[in-house]
């Protein structure tokens, strides 16, 4: 089944990408929403194609893939979607050609594609090179002033415009930056800031500088450094960049990609990938211990992106060829998808005054005071009710 999935993933890429390099013009509006999640194609899904690898797909089978992915393009159309790049798919020279390339393919067909990036792997060897020791505490890089020096360089320097070369090569058009540009990302101190030292968290967004570039089809590649008002530089961690920039773009969907399948039933059998899962069963699997370890940053990330508006969450394995392709424009996905399930819209009314509205997800991840009235809507009402 992967093969036959890899195989169709690169039919796709191989079509699109070198014989109709542009599909839709930037002026084009992206078409209506459809209302399911995960889309059906017309036949079963793209997955289930069996083909040969060979080196020339027939063109009979490129116009059936093609044919088949449709209303996946209608669907992300002028769409944008924050990708959050790291992981094995970072460390595997093939891996990153494939995530490359998907990028390439999907800023083709009309998708509005950002690109945040960490760079733990560079950094370990630079640090390693220079003679000075990497420490983590809860999973974050314990960062002194020599640390995120060299932090800098390295995600800004080094990875960041590695990457906007690669896409250039590839056929779209990159512009790199990094949080502290045009303040897209204006930092605080971590609440461990004592054990941590720069480690830093997001306390604002300003995307003014990245809108024009994304209307104009450039796609932004954003390494995850930030400073705070003085300018002193933070390590970010990008999966928590990546969740608020989507929220600050009003993206149509985030993409974790992990070095895991996703979210599992049970975590020591791989076999029991969760496909997709709402707000409220991802707080049950946390309340009975399923979801553990690394994989609770990841979650909370999503589920705050959602809160913020962002319409899905994926988290997708990395280490699969063109993970990024399946997860878009299949209805198999890469990983686990994550929606906003049901919202509370509360309402508190003051005498002598309008209604005051106030809207929050479930499981308090947004305060709501003085409620005297609830009722349970889904997250679009929510959202077009606010």
């Amino acid at each position: 089944m992967a093969a036959t999935a890899t195989a169709t993933a690169k039919t796709l890429f191989t079509t699109t990408i070198h014989q109709t390099p542009t599909l839709f013009p930037n002026n084009q509006k992206p078409s209506p929403r459809f209302s399911s999640l995960r889309l059906k194609s017309s036949s079963k899904s793209i997955l289930t194609e069996t083909l040969t690898t060979t080196t020339t797909t027939p063109a009979t089978t490129r116009v059936k893939i093609l044919s088949e992915a449709l209303p996946f393009i209608q669907k992300f159309r002028g769409k944008t979607v924050v990708v959050k790049y790291g992981g094995a798919a970072m460390k595997s020279q093939a891996l990153q050609s494939s995530v490359i390339a998907d990028l390439v393919l999907l800023s083709c067909i009309g998708l509005r594609i950002v690109f945040v990036h960490g760079g733990g792997p560079e950094i370990n060897h630079w640090l390693s090179r220079l003679g000075i020791q990497s420490s983590f505490l809860n999973g974050l890089r314990v960062t002194d002033a020599s640390t995120m020096e060299i932090v800098s360089m390295v995600l800004v320097g080094k990875v960041n415009k590695h990457l906007v070369g690669l896409i250039n090569k590839a056929g779209a058009t990159a512009v790199g930056l990094c949080g502290t540009d045009g303040r897209i990302f204006t930092a605080v101190p971590s609440p461990d800031s004592d054990q941590l030292g720069f480690v830093g968290e997001i306390s604002r967004v300003d995307t003014s500088v990245l809108i024009p570039l994304i209307n104009d089809n450039l796609i932004p590649v954003i390494a995850s450094v930030a400073a705070d008002g003085t300018g002193q530089s933070y390590n970010i961690n990008a999966d928590t960049a990546a969740g608020e920039l989507a929220a600050a773009l009003g993206a149509e969907k985030l993409l974790l990609l992990t070095d895991v399948a996703g979210i599992l039933e049970d975590k020591d059998d791989p076999g029991s990938l969760v496909k997709e899962i709402d707000v409220e069963g991802v707080k049950r699997m946390m309340d009975d211990g399923k979801i553990a370890g690394g994989m609770i940053p990841k979650v909370n990330c999503c589920v705050k992106s959602l809160a913020k508006g962002v319409k899905t969450a994926s988290i997708i394995d990395g280490r699969l060829d063109h993970s990024l392709l399946l997860e878009i424009l299949t209805d198999e996905g890469a990983g686990t998808m994550i929606t906003g399930g049901t919202f509370k819209a509360r309402y508190a009314v003051k005498s002598g005054a309008r209604t005051m509205r106030i809207i929050t997800p479930v499981y308090g991840l947004l305060a709501a005071v003085n409620l005297q009235t609830e009722i349970i809507i889904t997250a679009a009402a929510a959202a077009a009710a606010y």
